[in-house]
């Protein structure tokens, strides 16, 4: 087995990823402190191509030396918004046609396993603030939640850790098993 060159990987340019076919997912980072978590986050949407991402609240934007040093240029590929406020963000969604969920450990949270997009229909993915998770104001605004379940002593994984997973389930269920 030989590791693969990077040019032998087939990377599409900037130009080409802005006219890809992308995964029907918008991301939400509502008050996300660490700039190094918000460029983790642009490279895994970039990744998995998600339609775009959408920065509230105290969440650093581009361009941000922290934030470039783990996006690895993904802040060129995936189009970003920022909004003063979530709740803003979501209107906008809304309007755009995006069902509207929370990652996040709640009532009536639906595991991610269990999870099912419909296909034809676009999910703005809401993760929140390090220590506080996603907004209760922002919660009582969603349409539902997805909790990721864990089995160890902490209650939570890294922001962006948890956004690398959850993006991966819900591309892994639209581009594969959607059939």
């Amino acid at each position: 087995m030989r590791k693969l060159k990077n040019e032998e990987l087939g990377r599409l340019t900037v130009e080409e990823f802005h006219e890809s076919e992308k995964t029907p997912i918008a991301i939400v980072l509502d008050n996300v402190r660490s700039a190094n978590n918000v460029g983790s986050v642009f490279r895994s949407s970039d990744c998995l191509g998600a339609e775009r991402i959408l920065l509230c609240g105290i969440t650093a934007t581009p361009p941000n030396k922290d934030i470039n040093k783990t996006a690895l240029g993904a802040t060129e590929s995936v189009d970003w918004q920022y909004f003063t406020t979530t709740i803003e963000a979501i209107a906008q969604l809304r309007a755009d046609g995006y069902t509207i969920i929370s990652v996040e450990q709640a009532e009536g949270s639906i595991a991610l396993q269990d999870f099912k997009p419909e296909d034809g229909k676009k999910y703005a993915l809401i993760f929140g603030h390090e220590v506080n998770g996603v907004a209760q104001e922002v919660v009582n605004a969603s349409d539902g939640c997805i909790e990721i379940p864990q089995v160890g002593t902490k209650h939570s994984f890294n922001i962006s850790v948890s956004a690398g997973i959850v993006m991966w389930d819900v591309f892994a269920k639209t581009r594969y098993n959607a059939k």
